[in-house]
């Protein structure tokens, strides 16, 4: 079982029925019972639920402080390469745009990581493109060790695996594995994923139990905001969230919300999700799942990203760069997407302080098992 076999019974037409024709009352009985409680989760994620948003965020601040103190896990993305198999028409890196390719070799890869480490981030995402042939596993095998000597801990977002390769690199010391299923209306996946692997829907939405089996410690999730209705691609995540967290109880989870940003050859929003709905959307998850890891990329500018830290967030990046190479040598004709918040890393933990909360750029080490 996977849950590719749960997700062919959920009857999304009558959950976005359910979404928009919502009552006052019923959330305002959610706001009683939210934790674990899907109907709740659709009802905290309706229009219905706009007027209750302050009340959602002043729960959404006592909870997060509760289970996670004051304080943001700092962490940075390091971009691998951007060579891709895959036709996707929201990213920089999709196959058909013109851009110059490349693939960071070990001499690269010790820049980047010297100039990372003087920024004091022990917390890494290992990003790539989706290139099985020339950035797959043995790739993978080669890196990993080498990142793993200067950080305690690992993360990577990269194309979908089998067990055995996340076994392989859970060895080797990786920590967590992302893997954003974009959307989880099949028709909208399809009009935008037209080549390459990451076509086979059901493939890459069996990818969490995977990882999971591979004994990974922490699983991401996330959807790509703008693609099609994002309350209800919302609300079909959090279903994936409850039947991974029932069937994988060992492993830690997150979530990502990304907004649709643009890059080169890139689309514009087919819905817009506004600041407000940005707001209501993680306060729901933080009622819903109290323990859940909340991560806010750079793609939001700096007065809202200051704004959202307090409100459910759990981790944040900063400085970013979305190209290979891009901490050693600049060039945004690499970007995957551009960035909106462009502060340093001490800048923004000056701001995370300044909203009393705690900058944290190591919270991990094995020697401490």
């Amino acid at each position: 079982m996977s849950f590719i076999d749960v997700f062919k019974n959920i009857p999304q037409a009558e959950l976005q029925l359910a979404l928009y024709s919502t009552t006052p009352q019923q959330v305002e009985r959610a706001l009683q019972r939210p934790r674990g409680n899907l109907d709740s989760l659709l009802a905290l994620l309706s229009p219905a639920a706009e007027p209750y948003i302050e009340q959602m965020a002043a729960q959404s601040v006592a909870l997060t402080r509760q289970r996670f103190g004051a304080n943001l896990g700092m962490f940075l993305p390091l971009y691998l390469s951007n060579l891709c198999a895959n036709e996707c028409d929201y990213c920089g890196f999709s196959m058909s745009n013109k851009l110059k390719r490349k693939i960071l070799n070990t001499a690269e890869l010790d820049s980047e990581i010297q100039l990372i480490k003087a920024m004091h981030y022990d917390s890494i995402l290992l990003v790539s493109g989706e290139h099985e042939t020339k950035v797959g596993i043995d790739y993978f095998s080669n890196v990993l060790p080498q990142v793993k000597r200067h950080f305690n801990h690992i993360a990577m977002e990269v194309q979908p695996m089998s067990i055995m390769d996340y076994a392989t690199l859970v060895e080797q010391g990786l920590d967590a594995v992302m893997v954003y299923q974009e959307t989880y209306q099949r028709q909208t996946y399809a009009a935008h994923h037209t080549r390459g692997k990451k076509k086979d829907f059901a493939y890459r939405l069996e990818t969490p139990d995977r990882v999971a089996q591979a004994g990974v410690d922490k699983i991401g999730l996330g959807v790509l905001l703008g693609l099609d209705d994002w309350r209800l691609d919302a609300l079909l995540m959090g279903h994936h969230l409850a039947y991974l967290e029932q069937q994988y109880w060992r492993s830690r989870y997150s979530i990502s919300l990304p907004r649709l940003r643009p890059c080169t050859g890139g689309i514009e929003p087919k819905v817009v999700l506004t600041d407000r709905g940005l707001v209501q959307m993680i306060c729901a998850f933080r009622l819903f799942n109290h323990e859940l890891e909340i991560s806010l990329s750079t793609r939001e500018s700096p007065a809202l990203r200051d704004n959202l830290f307090p409100l459910g967030v759990t981790h944040v990046s900063a400085a970013s760069s979305t190209q290979p190479g891009g901490y050693s040598n600049p060039d945004t004709e690499l970007d995957q997407f551009d960035i909106s918040d462009d502060r340093s890393s001490r800048q923004v933990a000056n701001a995370i302080m300044q909203k009393g909360l705690n900058p944290v750029w190591k919270d991990w080490e094995r020697a401490w098992m």
